[in-house]
């Protein structure tokens, strides 16, 4: 496991093995950031012009590595644009790109702008989630591992930042982990498994409802679409309190732990990542146990919607008409819409927890990726406050999310002539939207609720950038840790 500390030491005599050095671009060439005057110096002035002759000049995430010639105790220096931003977003994708190019050794030290224990903050997350690898079945030993001692170079040499920046790059490492991890070693059990142990260790209550509990406790929504596969479903609920708390969350999501469509089955080319579509549970599951660890004064319950969507003959049909937990019925037009069948059982359970708001994220609908591309979530809710509020803190937490409207129209589009609503409307247009609409109606009257959509950003098809790898991401747990922090402070 990477460690990170801070430490207050020169960076020119700091022992490590690699130095990693951020440097701003302009007009005349990279020039050393805040903090790198010194090395500079110690190359006689001529590191900025050396980088700028083997064409380095300091965009954000450009990466060059130089030798230190016996200038510095370490041997390597690699230098990372930052562009002209200083934001900790940019902090965090710098640190994250360059750690995880020295893949293979075993110390490295940055020399990153950190004024201020946010900056410091972001350097140090930045590089953890940067050092992630996931090798469990790797045998042939070609995959290099992760640096594994992170100090970040700060005058602020705080052992508080250096413990949160951990204990959110666990959370999201967790998640990374559950994402990455094939379906034939991740079922709705053994899902819940995970949740039990993680989430005791972590302190919080855990309770898990199996197939008949969930059956005889009539959520309809997570029987028929788990009624497939030979690995049946369940719903784990989570809880974190706090004995001064006055508000309430409440956090539900999709663990559709692997997705083939049931019987509107998918193309081949569309299922080869669905093992990714219970990212919305991981989310869920590793941001309670990040809540439990930092311990803001509110109260916060999970829900975990898991089920395997597998075609059989036991597997629901188009055209069945399923009771969800709220009461409702639902036709069910296609098994591939099947998410928002659970959610809608999680949603109408967590209401009952009273909380002041309730947040449901799922890797949801393609649509989203067609309408906002793969590294930016789709947010609706019932009020626009807590719309704004989402997108706000996922802004912060550096997790691209904007906002999307409602629109009454698409409601139409869901009506069935025999049940209480249709799981899917009969056109393309706007089916991203009409999703949530959909999960709208299972949301009781005065209950303020905001669905996160996020496809795309959690799981990288392609190339790694900044601290994101390809493969899992764990997007939006540390926007709902950022929710739960927000209304502690409310």
């Amino acid at each position: 496991m990477t460690t990170v500390r801070l430490n207050s030491a020169d960076p020119v005599s700091f022992d490590t093995d690699a130095l990693i050095v951020g440097f701003r671009s302009g007009p005349e060439g990279p020039r050393p950031a805040t903090g790198a005057e010194s090395l500079d110096a110690a190359f006689g002035g001529r590191l900025a012009a050396s980088l700028t002759a083997i064409g380095f000049s300091g965009k954000p995430g450009e990466l060059a590595k130089v030798p230190a010639f016996g200038a510095l105790a370490a041997p390597l220096l690699v230098a990372v644009g930052l562009g002209d931003s200083a934001d900790a977003e940019a902090l965090r994708r710098a640190a994250g790109a360059a750690v995880r190019s020295l893949a293979g050794t075993a110390r490295a030290a940055l020399v990153l702008p950190t004024e201020s224990a946010e900056a410091a903050e972001a350097v140090a997350l930045g590089a953890l989630l940067g050092a992630y690898g996931f090798s469990r079945y790797r045998t042939n030993g070609e995959s290099k591992a992760p640096v594994g001692d992170l100090t970040v170079l700060s005058s602020d040499g705080s052992d508080e930042i250096a413990g949160r920046a951990t204990v959110l790059a666990e959370s999201v490492t967790l998640v990374r982990d559950l994402v990455n991890t094939p379906p034939s070693d991740l079922w709705p059990a053994k899902f819940a498994e995970i949740a039990e142990q993680r989430g005791g260790e972590a302190g919080l209550t855990v309770e898990v409802l199996d197939d008949k509990q969930l059956k005889d406790g009539g959520y309809g929504g997570l029987v028929g679409v788990g009624q497939g596969s030979v690995n049946p479903p369940r719903l784990v609920r989570l809880s974190y309190t706090h004995p001064e708390a006055t508000k309430t969350l409440a956090f539900v999501g999709k663990g559709i732990t692997f997705d083939s469509g049931g019987l509107s089955l998918k193309p081949s080319a569309s299922m080869d990542w669905m093992k990714s579509d219970m990212g919305g549970a991981g989310a869920v599951l590793g941001a309670l146990i990040g809540i439990a660890r930092l311990a803001p004064q509110v109260n916060v319950v999970g829900y975990l919607c898991l089920a395997e969507n597998l075609p059989s003959g036991t597997a629901q049909r188009p055209s069945d008409v399923i009771h969800s937990y709220s009461g409702k019925t639902v036709e069910v037009l296609d098994t591939d819409a099947e998410g928002r069948l659970v959610l809608m059982d999680g949603i109408a359970r967590a209401a009952e927890d009273s909380p002041d708001l309730i947040v449901d994220v799922a890797t949801l609908t393609g649509a989203q990726i067609v309408a906002l591309g793969w590294r930016t979530a789709g947010v609706m809710a019932n009020d626009d406050a807590v719309r704004e509020l989402v997108v706000e803190v996922a802004g912060a937490a550096g997790e691209g999310a904007w906002g999307m409207p409602l629109p009454e129209e698409l409601r139409k589009g869901l009506d069935s002539p025999i049940a209480d609503i249709a799981n899917l409307q009969p056109e393309r247009w706007g089916s991203m939207l009409a999703a949530g609409i959909f999960l709208k109606e299972f949301v009781p009257d005065g209950v303020r609720w905001a669905h996160i959509d996020m496809a795309g950003p959690a799981f990288n098809k392609g190339e790694p950038h900044g601290y994101t790898p390809k493969g899992g991401t764990g997007a939006i747990t540390r926007t709902l840790i950022g929710l739960a922090e927000r209304h502690a402070s409310i």
